[in-house]
């Protein structure tokens, strides 16, 4: 069968398309995969939610599609079975990701949460998807010459992109929605508190966003959670002073005085839960940190719904805080089914 050959523009579009179908497959394989290995494991909800679908069923369906997409990146010129199946594949995974959209902008008009920043996730893989599935379409034509290095050029790049756009993604568009709502208690994440006790003006938002909660009548327990400070004080101290001056009762306030990590801290108020009776939970830190907070507290089969802390400003190291957040937030998806 006689191919044309590849314009420029539709070359790089196969490349682009490709990398994307190449991170979407694989990333969805792994986590399936990775369930068997380690339950919990599996973070496909991250970016595609296929209720009211039976958990089997919606597997098994993104497994088979995950592959299509797997053999397209490897293979992208296809025969016509493979072109028709894998189209239809797409498709129905298009039609699921619109769907999160919508009841995404619906739970935002109905104020059921409110986003700082207002772009469903589900909005930027449905775009992802829809650019494999116009390549798909396109795509009739055959790679020569120097085209060949400059799509592997494209296609390393895109991978690349998608690894620290992922995660950024998480950060902005999750990261950022509060979802606030009636819950058993609040966890309120550690930040720095230096040598003198001042608590630092990260640390305060996140305490001033857990104390407001409790003011609202939302929890009854306001849980702190972190580590040694920079002098004699410690975080959790520093935090139950902080929310006493602002009108918490003592005896709501519960301190973990080993939360000097992420995991750490969850595994520690996991403990907790069961021993007060808390069912319902929300955590509070910084929007950076909540997609690796609801990720670690879901491995433990917990169910928390995250509240990004008031900014009183932002802060001037930021970026670097949100660099950092992508590497920790693959070291700590990963960290299960490493050796």
């Amino acid at each position: 069968m006689e191919y044309e050959r590849l314009t420029v523009r539709r070359m790089l579009l196969l490349a682009f398309s490709r990398g994307l179908a190449v991170f979407i497959g694989g990333f969805s394989l792994l986590n399936i995969l990775g369930e068997f290995r380690y339950p919990g494991f599996d973070s496909n909800h991250w970016w595609i939610d296929f209720r009211p679908v039976e958990t089997f069923a919606s597997r098994l369906f993104l497994a088979v599609v995950s592959i299509s997409l797997v053999a397209y990146s490897i293979r992208p010129i296809l025969s016509r079975w493979r072109r028709l199946l894998t189209l239809g594949l797409v498709g129905i995974l298009l039609v699921t990701t619109v769907k999160n959209v919508v009841n995404f902008y619906v739970l935002l008009g109905r104020g059921t949460i409110t986003a700082g920043f207002p772009v469903a996730f589900s909005l930027i893989v449905s775009t992802a998807i829809t650019i494999v599935l116009v390549a798909l379409v396109a795509e009739k034509g055959k790679l020569q010459g120097k085209k060949v290095l400059l799509t592997k050029i494209v296609f390393v790049a895109t991978v690349a992109a998608c690894l620290v756009g992922f995660p950024l993604g998480q950060m902005f568009c999750f990261g950022k929605t509060d979802y606030r709502r009636r819950a058993d208690a609040v966890v309120v994440f550690g930040a720095r508190v230096y040598a003198d006790g001042r608590v630092s003006d990260a640390l305060a938002d996140r305490v001033r966003t857990g104390c407001q909660l409790y003011s609202d009548g939302l929890v009854k327990w306001v849980i702190f959670s972190g580590g040694p400070g920079d002098g004699a004080v410690h975080e959790t101290e520093a935090m139950r002073r902080m929310a006493i001056e602002l009108g918490v009762p003592e005896k709501t306030i519960v301190l973990d005085k080993e939360g000097v990590n992420t995991e750490a801290t969850v595994k520690n108020t996991c403990q907790m839960f069961e021993r007060l009776g808390i069912k319902r939970v929300i955590a509070v830190s910084h929007f950076y940190h909540l997609p690796r907070i609801k990720m670690t507290y879901q491995r433990r089969r917990w169910e928390v719904y995250t509240v990004p802390a008031k900014e009183s400003y932002v802060l001037t190291e930021m970026p670097k805080y949100i660099l950092r957040e992508v590497a920790a937030l693959w070291v700590y998806y990963l960290q299960p089914i490493m050796p």
